[in-house]
């Protein structure tokens, strides 16, 4: 058995904000393997996502730049050690000189920035002109950028106010005259998504294995939690069949109908009323059963501005509207800092380093 430290313990708590002495447990139980470990805490639903608050790195911005026709966006994410220094003017416009040059030269990769140069200056020496000014680190962390392949897709995005959360939008649609239409609604699905946080667009990215393992995780997490509401006798959770709309099959639902309409038989409701209430029926449990789409996908989320309906309702409904099929094309969100692991630093033994 792997000797398990007090600090292995704790790291696994501060990822997963479980008990302690289940993290322990399942630290025993995995001979150690953290990652195995936080599986486990969510497999028993002991653990929602890990607090990514407490282990990325908050400095710097994240900036847009978008072509007045919609034709064109890049998004870059530049960093700095302290949230001081972001404020700094001259920072504000390296971020600004940065964007516009990758914007310009339509650069779509952290690797590329080699031909990237700034006022006739090699983009690095530029760089390293501004971290020798402002007295701090700075990284160009990454950047994207979206161009339209064809004149009715057009490329809209947004940046919230305290420039921590970017997102690009590419929407495609297949009527000239839907394109101001097209414009605002990707700009509205774009601070959607600023808020909400989806990872992809739409439960079609999603592999079967991955369904199944969230499946798991999901519904323990539920089970969990109606323990809890069951002891303050509120309402429990309904525990789903399914958890994306990949998983439901058009036999499925047929199956659905068939069992409601034998309920609604049985609570002798008048058949020519049944093709009024089948369908909200079947739309709650589409809804019931889809709550891995709602945490995850663009489409599949409610949306933030009207959470009666999901986002892929708005869009066909916006698409009836127009007589037209927009679709999500491209969609890119960065968030500050995101996947970077904070330095531990011990302020006493630096002071201590300084003084002597």
């Amino acid at each position: 058995m792997a000797d398990i430290s007090a600090q292995l313990v704790k790291e696994l708590r501060s990822k997963t904000d479980a008990p302690m002495m289940d993290c322990k447990k399942v630290l025993v139980e995995t001979n150690g393997d953290l990652d195995k470990a936080i599986d486990l805490l969510r497999e028993r639903g002991l653990s929602k996502a890990s607090k990514k608050a407490d282990r990325v790195a908050s400095e710097g911005v994240i900036s847009i730049q978008i072509a007045d026709d919609f034709s064109k966006a890049a998004m870059v994410e530049i960093n700095s050690e302290t949230d001081f220094v972001a404020k700094n003017e001259t920072f504000q416009d390296l971020v600004a000189k940065t964007t516009q040059a990758v914007f310009s030269k339509e650069i779509t990769t952290v690797d590329d920035i080699t031909s990237l140069d700034i006022q006739g200056t090699a983009f690095n020496e530029f760089l390293q002109a501004n971290i020798a000014k402002i007295g701090e680190n700075l990284v160009l962390r990454r950047l994207h950028t979206l161009k339209a392949d064809c004149p009715l897709t057009i490329i809209n995005g947004y940046v919230h106010t305290n420039k921590r959360v970017g997102v690009l939008i590419a929407l495609t649609c297949t009527k000239p005259e839907s394109k101001e239409a097209t414009i605002d609604l990707a700009k509205k699905f774009a601070m959607h998504a600023a808020a909400m946080k989806p990872q992809v667009v739409s439960y079609k990215e999603f592999d079967d294995e991955f369904i199944q393992k969230e499946k798991i995780a999901l519904i323990a997490e539920l089970e969990k939690e109606n323990e809890e509401l069951a002891r303050l006798k509120k309402p429990l959770h309904k525990i789903p069949r399914f958890v994306s709309k990949k998983e439901i099959t058009e036999e499925i639902i047929k199956e659905e109908e068939q069992r409601l309409k034998e309920e609604l038989k049985a609570q002798n409701k008048p058949e020519n009323i049944w093709e009024r209430i089948i369908p909200g029926q079947i739309e709650r449990f589409i809804a019931d059963n889809t709550l891995l789409d709602q945490r995850l996908t663009l489409l599949g989320q409610f949306y933030i501005v009207d959470d009666k309906k999901r986002i892929d309702q708005i869009l066909a409904e916006e698409n009836k509207k127009l007589g037209d099929s927009i679709h999500v094309h491209a969609y890119i969100r960065f968030e500050l800092g995101e996947g970077i692991e904070k330095q531990k630093t011990d302020f006493a033994a630096e002071v201590a380093a300084q003084m002597g």
